[in-house]
């Protein structure tokens, strides 16, 4: 028979016991910094471990898709940026996409114009797109993917559209180089 006493936070009398332990547990930092000074042989691991499991947890969840918009492709990398987000996403994500819905707007931003990635809607400068709106999707839940030469001119376009409320914004990583050095056809000027 285990004697151990067990708290369970359905008990309305464990409670206030269970806030207690809790308010008087110390943090994760006093404990990685109790680790470090004391050592592993002279402190007892195992709480320590049962504190931090959830903060590693939370970290290996996969954040491609938080805050992505409903029915959005989940692909790439989230960037955070002021006004909204936009996804990073890989030559074969961009492809895996182009291929799966056929509704994302290809957009080449580059300046000067270099070529483009066969399939692509339209070209607009990086720096012009917000004024020239009225060549992208007036719903701005459509998938917009922009890409440039390398990527620096489609994430200043894709903070920008994110930052006018459009909310599958994609930005193609490596740019229009890691598609052809992907062997992948190009249309050049």
């Amino acid at each position: 028979m285990n004697c151990e006493k067990r708290w369970d936070p359905n008990v309305p009398s464990h409670r206030p016991i269970i806030a207690r332990r809790l308010r008087e547990a110390p943090s994760p930092t006093t404990l990685v910094a109790s680790f470090l000074q004391t050592g592993v042989d002279r402190m007892n691991v195992r709480p320590m471990l049962s504190r931090l499991l959830p903060v590693f947890a939370l970290l290996l969840l996969p954040a491609s898709s938080f805050g992505q918009a409903p029915g959005a492709t989940a692909v790439g990398e989230r960037v955070a940026v002021p006004g909204g987000a936009y996804w990073s996403i890989s030559v074969a994500e961009l492809q895996a996409m182009r291929a799966s819905d056929g509704d994302t707007r290809l957009v080449n931003v580059h300046v000067p114009f270099q070529g483009d990635i066969a399939g692509t809607d339209v070209s607009i400068r990086f720096n012009e797109i917000a004024d020239h709106l009225d060549q992208l999707p007036t719903d701005k839940d459509a998938p917009v993917a922009l890409y440039c030469r390398s990527g620096p001119m489609s994430v200043r376009a894709a903070t920008t559209l994110a930052g006018l409320g459009y909310t599958k914004v994609y930005s193609l990583t490596g740019g229009f180089n890691a598609w052809a050095a992907a062997g992948l056809p190009m249309v050049n000027p």
